[in-house]
């Protein structure tokens, strides 16, 4: 059956899922979740035993996954992460879907998650196929007017070209950039994760824990940018 959805989110179980009741035994789970990966323990089989014994839901283990980390995982993204501050004249390597399906999620009225690093994310993802909504020209358009706010005016956008309408998305990018005079390049790329943690001259731009995990410098601009506009959309494991 073709996707015909014309937004990104939310699923229609997440308000029960995530509802302020359940936030307690949540953030039990995320804190059991943190303290087994901290000893090493495989995410996978980690989460399994956590997700089992809380008998949380998929989309909430989902959430925890992707919130939590480890004391060493964190501790290099703390330590590599540069400051907004320090940013202008920078050129910033966007991880394009990572931060476009945040954005888009949000605007559409999606949970949004706090990680330990500070980091919001999202529960939507590309399965080999990218599917334009309603949002992703209103996310475009609030991408750049906070880059150019900023002074964040060197900005490569990477796409992932196995991905279906990476095309078209690179487009639709483009002819935005264009028509408020910011300049953007878009790059449709094969192994974008591994462009990402090899790149030394630019500022990487994502929320992927994975690719966080090994990049030597990096930033994130949708907590900032989202957080003054979705705050109560925003569910924090840590507190």
């Amino acid at each position: 059956m073709p996707d015909r959805r014309k937004h990104r989110g939310p699923h229609p179980q997440d308000a029960r899922l995530f509802a302020i009741e359940q936030l307690p035994r949540l953030r039990e789970a995320f804190r059991d979740l943190v303290y087994l990966l901290s000893r090493g323990y495989a995410s996978t089989s980690a989460l399994k035993l956590v997700g089992d014994r809380y008998q949380l839901h998929r989309r909430q283990r989902m959430a925890l996954m992707r919130s939590a980390c480890s004391d060493e995982a964190l501790a290099h993204r703390l330590a590599t992460r540069i400051p907004l501050e320090e940013l202008p004249h920078a050129t910033l390597l966007i991880d394009g879907y990572n931060v476009l399906i945040t954005v888009e999620s949000a605007l559409s009225g999606g949970w949004l998650f706090r990680g330990r690093e500070g980091c919001l994310r999202d529960l939507s993802s590309v399965h080999g196929s990218y599917r334009k909504v309603e949002e992703t020209l209103p996310a475009l358009e609030l991408i750049g007017t906070w880059l150019e706010r900023h002074h964040l005016h060197s900005i490569h956008w990477l796409l992932d070209a196995p991905v279906s309408n990476s095309g078209r998305l690179r487009k639709l990018m483009l002819s935005c950039s264009e028509a408020h005079g910011w300049s953007w390049t878009v790059e449709l790329a094969q192994q974008v994760d591994h462009r990402l943690v090899h790149e030394q001259d630019a500022i990487v731009v994502t929320t992927d824990g994975p690719v966080l995990n090994r990049v030597s410098h990096w930033t994130d601009i949708t907590a900032p940018l989202l957080e003054p506009l979705v705050e109560a959309q925003i569910i924090d494991f840590t507190c």
